[in-house]
Formats: structure tokens, sequence, C-alpha cells
């Protein structure tokens, strides 16, 4: 790859990239602004429309990877801590060696896309991370070092009423050691998210194994009750999302009670209020669930706190 149309930021470049797709299914609760200029590969950047790609590659085959999704403002990454802890042990979970330096290289690579393509023209910027493994063969050696994207956007967040949700009845979600990744094999949320398409929904939940509800196919699931706040465990198959671990974290420090525990449709329609979290919007107020309607007012008040919370985590 010639330096004529390449950047250097940091570590050296390697052949054999990934897949890399900076549309995750599923994801309409946000308007990219503008286009990227940039795409940083291993640390260099190539102009955003170049291939990187190639057919070989264990990414692209098998989905052999994993990503993480960010919101970014110029004084940093939201809730940092949490993404890159998940990383770290998904790349565990895949046997992928993690470099001396890994992590901080990452950030400070992700903040100078952002600056380099401009990305912050709307205050903020939605950045889409993904490591993966090169080229080996299915039966062969297989390579342990990382490779990975960072693609960036500018982000708008869309102001709503709330969305409304049904179940994925075509699909179950296993509870293994694999469950909780943010995997790149995303074939069932993808068949989710269309499935709501076709039925006129915002997004749709996903089921488990045992038939309980997981999670949805772009965030994780809580229900009010008397003022208790419900989500499913880990253990139920969910992804395990950041800010999820920020509301377990923080609820109790602002007075309120947080449960994990398995959680079925008939708990949400008999919920005050149901709402979905993830990294880029927060919390996601759900207005209407298998015709059931909600009013999140305490969902919209406790987000407000939690969003405060996270700022500059």
């Amino acid at each position: 790859m010639g330096s004529s149309s390449s950047s250097k930021l940091g570590s050296s470049d390697r052949t054999n990239p990934g897949a890399s797709d900076c549309s995750d299914p599923g994801v309409s609760d946000c308007s990219d602004l503008g286009a990227s200029i940039w795409t940083n590969y291993n640390g260099v950047l190539y102009p955003a429309d170049r291939p990187l790609l190639t057919a070989d590659s264990r990414g692209f085959r098998y989905g052999d990877g994993i990503f993480e999704t960010l919101f970014v403002r110029r004084g940093g990454i939201r809730l940092a801590g949490y993404h890159f802890e998940r990383l770290v042990a998904g790349m565990g979970v895949l046997d992928m060696d993690v470099p001396a330096g890994f992590v901080e290289r990452l950030g400070g690579e992700v903040l100078a896309l952002c600056e380099a393509n401009g990305s912050f023209v709307a205050g903020a910027a939605r950045v889409r991370l993904a490591v993966f493994r090169g080229e080996s063969s299915f039966v062969g050696p297989v390579d342990r070092r990382a490779n990975y994207i960072i693609q960036s956007l500018p982000l708008e967040l869309k102001e709503g009423d709330g969305v409304s949700l049904g179940v994925y009845p075509d699909g179950r979600k296993a509870c293994d050691a694999l469950s909780n990744l943010k995997s790149a094999n995303y074939l069932l949320y993808i068949l989710a998210a269309q499935y709501a398409r076709k039925q006129g929904l915002d997004d749709c939940l996903v089921l488990n194994s045992q038939g309980r509800l997981a999670d949805s196919t772009i965030a994780n699931l809580f229900y009010i009750r008397d003022s208790v706040f419900y989500t499913p465990p880990l253990s139920e198959g969910g992804v395990a999302g950041v800010m999820r671990r920020h509301l377990l974290d923080a609820l109790p420090r602002v007075g309120y009670a947080v449960v994990e525990k398995p959680v079925s449709s008939g708990d949400l329609l008999e919920a005050d209020e149901v709402f979905l979290t993830n990294a880029i919007r927060g919390i996601i107020p759900v207005r209407s669930f298998q015709g059931r309607g909600y009013d999140c007012r305490l969902a919209g008040v406790v987000g407000e706190k939690m969003m405060g919370l996270s700022a500059g985590s």
C-alpha cells in the first residue's frame, strides 16, 4: 500500500485486513452528517473509499472478530474504560494477542481519526472500532495477531417520543461463553432488525434458548415496576453492554434499586415503564410493546442523571 495514499498514525502497516462496515444493523437512531474521509487500518490512515479487504480475511469469511461502537466528544470517549475492558476480554475469548500498550494506542487513534475526518462538526462522533483476525485457513494454524479498523462519522442524535418494540420469532440466542460478545457475527440481529422493519416496528427483542428475552438488535433491555429497575442478567444471553454496566453501577448511587432477573414478555406487559440502553443514545424510552403503551417519565429523569454521571468517563 503506497505512502502516497496513506498517512501513518502508529503501528506498522500489515496486509490482510478484515471486514468492516460503518453502519451497524438496526441503527436508525442517529443521523450521519457527512462522509468519512479517512479510515484507520492498523494505525495507518487510508482514504475511506479505498478497498482494504481481501477475500481470505477470517473477519470476512467467518465473522472472526468483535467490535465496539463508541460515542466520542472532543474531550474523549464516553465510558472508555468499560469499552476497552470489554474489548480486551473479548479478544481473550477469541484467543487473540493483546500487545503491550494496545488499548492506549487505540484510544489515541480513535480521537486522532475523528479530528482528521472533521467528525465533531455536530459536536459528537460515532466511531466503529472493529478488531479481527487476518488471513489464515480454517483448519491450519491460526494467527493470533489482532488487526483493526477504525471508522468515524459526525453524529447528531434524533429526539423522539420513544420506540416501538416487538419480539423476533424465528431465531434464538444461545447462553454460552460467546453470547455476551459484541461479535462480528451479527446474523441473528440482522434478521431481527429486518423483521422489525417489515412489521413497522422500530426494533425487536431477541429470545434466548429458553424463550426468555435477551436483548434487542441494538441495545440492552430494562423495565421499571414500582420504582424498581429490572434487567436480564448476562447469563440470559444478552451482549455485555457498556451503558447497561454503567446503569447497574450508577442507579444505586442515586437511590434506585436495580435487580438482575430473567425477563419474559409478560414482565414487560405488566411493567410501568420499559427502556433500552446503548452506548450511543444512552437511555432509549420504549413507547409500545405488543400493543401495550408506556409513559417513560421516570426513565427520562433517570436518564439525564445517568448521562451526567457518565460524562468524562
